[in-house]
């Protein structure tokens, strides 16, 4: 493995500083105080507390990068160039019902770019990294997309509500970050969701991209009601048919 950045080392570890906390709290998720957002979005004292620890670990190293992140909204500082972009826990409806699927994600937009990502689930102890042109990896071991490349052989997996159900094999887990974080290792072979934000794929799309997928192109000035479609270059063309009025 190449050696990494000081970037991808201060969000190392700052989640792993939180997934001790998340462990803890999904242990006596009963207990949580939770309150609804709207419609679709739940917070809990966990999501508030992980995040808060995770901006001050990370502004205790880079205190002029500005900040996007799912509790706090937008935080532009001196350095508008570089952005964390941090979501402390996803798949928080996992969480509130004790399903062990959720993870921290952070990633760093430099430019209009995503240079940088991690992925953390605390649960299974799962690490998936990946920074720009240096490849993608999970627990330090280096990652690739699938290698399938019949549609029939492969499985998909999605989220959000689905109008029209399409043609592939697919599951829904429940949560995003993880869904492209095993599209990156092959265990899924592609990802398509819609209404998504920023702060959810982040980490994802660098992850993919550094493990030989290919994504369609997303504008990151927005921050929601993104769409994406993942998966390997190997049926990326075929998954998009079948995802034609999607």
């Amino acid at each position: 493995m190449k050696s990494i950045s000081a970037n991808l080392n201060i969000m190392i570890k700052a989640a792993e500083k939180v997934s001790k906390i998340l462990i803890r709290d999904f242990g006596e998720v009963e207990n949580l105080q939770v309150s609804k957002k709207g419609p679709k979005d739940f917070v809990t004292n966990s999501d508030i507390k992980t995040e808060k620890i995770i901006i001050e670990e990370l502004k205790k190293a880079r205190p002029n990068y500005s900040i996007i992140s799912e509790e706090n909204g937008v935080d532009q500082n001196k350095d508008k160039d570089n952005t964390w972009i941090i979501d402390p826990i996803d798949g928080t409806i996992n969480f509130l019902h004790g399903v062990p699927h959720f993870a921290i994600s952070i990633a760093l937009k430099s430019g209009d770019e995503i240079v940088s990502g991690l992925i953390f689930d605390p649960i299974k102890d799962e690490i998936f990294f990946a920074e720009k042109d240096n490849g993608a990896f999970f627990n330090n071991h280096r990652i690739k997309v699938s290698k399938k490349n019949e549609i029939n052989d492969c499985l998909f997996v999605t989220g959000g509500k689905l109008k029209d159900f399409p043609d592939v094999p697919f599951r829904k887990s429940g949560c995003a970050a993880l869904d492209m974080a095993y599209v990156a290792t092959g265990r899924y072979d592609g990802f398509f969701q819609k209404n998504l934000n920023i702060w959810d794929i982040a980490a994802g799309i660098v992850i993919i991209k550094e493990a030989g997928g290919i994504i369609n192109e997303i504008d990151l000035s927005i921050n929601e009601n993104i769409k994406v479609i993942a998966s390997s270059a190997n049926i990326s063309s075929k998954l998009n048919e079948k995802l034609i009025n999607f």
